[in-house]
């Protein structure tokens, strides 16, 4: 058997030469073609009845992609957006594959010709004003790891940053006498935030005399927090805080609604969607865009600035106009 037709030789060479050398995708896409092809292997040579060091490229036939996709809705009962990713990942190795191996081309051709499902957009999940006080008033600031839980609560208010980048903030990203940081987001992109007053009190006492490659934020044992570690963080003190504030039981508290809430309440604040996009370190202006959508209380102050001007009275129909004669008379 050649080694052209053997899929392992396939994939090390996509994950190594493809995504991390020619196209240094991010770190998380990184992981996410690594669990897609994690998920697919096991079901592929159980189906074919083969180990999975002895699977061949044509294995992976198209057929049994859609298998696959189907098995991830319904037995794993995961969200058309995820059915979606782990297809992407297995469409971009097909595309690499017949890049590569003219003999490969129509089986790549058969696997990127699987369509993407349609999903319906969610709705933004974002925290009212008095929410977002009550889930930054729950840390007891009396202990440490309150502090420390305040502190990154509020940073994720201020900067809307996600859990991936709160975790790369490093103490020489942080300026504090401007007072701004820098945020190493998605694919490399970097952007600088403003830091409140309050932002920056907390942040001097979490990292005094800290080494400027420290990470900002630790967990309890003196190590870098993990995105795991800020979202166990955040979700604790959002089920903490639903016997003061119910409406939070109807809301998913996590680091990223914080992150809608932080664009929702600049919109409201006046800012121009322009700098809420370079604020969030978004690409693109319509994902900004969905903010302004969403959010009910920006929409009805813009109602009210077009409402229409009353008219006074509203005027007699014509069959309620005196008689011809009779106005002619009176003039």
């Amino acid at each position: 058997m050649r080694d052209e037709a053997l899929l392992g030789p396939w994939i090390r060479r996509f994950l190594l030469e493809h995504v991390v050398a020619e196209r240094n995708l991010a770190r998380n896409t990184q992981q996410g073609y690594r669990d897609g092809l994690c998920q697919l292997l096991p079901f592929v040579a159980k189906r074919v009845g083969k180990s999975i060091d002895r699977l061949n490229v044509v294995d992976l036939s198209a057929e049994l992609i859609r298998a696959f996709l189907t098995d991830i809705e319904v037995t794993r009962r995961c969200s058309i957006a995820t059915r979606n990713q782990r297809l992407a990942a297995v469409r971009a190795f097909a595309g690499f594959v017949g890049e590569h191996s003219p003999v490969h081309i129509e089986w790549s051709g058969q696997i990127r010709s699987i369509p993407f499902k349609k999903t319906d957009q969610a709705v933004v999940p974002y925290l009212e004003k008095a929410e977002i006080d009550a889930l930054l008033a729950a840390p007891d600031r009396r202990t440490e790891q309150g502090r420390r839980d305040y502190a990154l609560l509020l940073f994720l208010y201020n900067t809307g940053a996600r859990a991936s980048e709160a975790v790369g903030v490093k103490v020489a990203d942080l300026d504090l006498n401007a007072p701004s940081v820098k945020i190493h987001g998605k694919g490399g992109k970097q952007r600088y935030c403003p830091l409140w007053t309050a932002t920056v009190v907390e942040l001097r006492a979490l990292v005094a005399d800290g080494a400027p490659s420290r990470s900002v934020f630790l967990n309890r044992c003196g190590q870098p927090i993990t995105r795991f570690g800020i979202h166990t963080a955040v979700e604790r003190y959002g089920l903490k805080v639903v016997a003061k504030m119910p409406s939070l039981a109807t809301k998913r508290v996590s680091p990223h609604s914080i992150r809608h809430t932080t664009a929702t309440h600049l919109l409201r604040a006046g800012v121009d969607i322009n700098t809420v996009r370079g604020w969030l370190g978004h690409v693109s202006l319509d994902t900004t865009n969905v903010y302004a959508e969403v959010d009910f209380e920006t929409k009805a102050k813009a109602l009210e600035k077009c409402e229409a001007p009353s008219l006074g009275k509203i005027p007699k129909r014509w069959r309620d106009q005196p008689a011809l004669m009779d106005f002619l008379r009176s003039l």
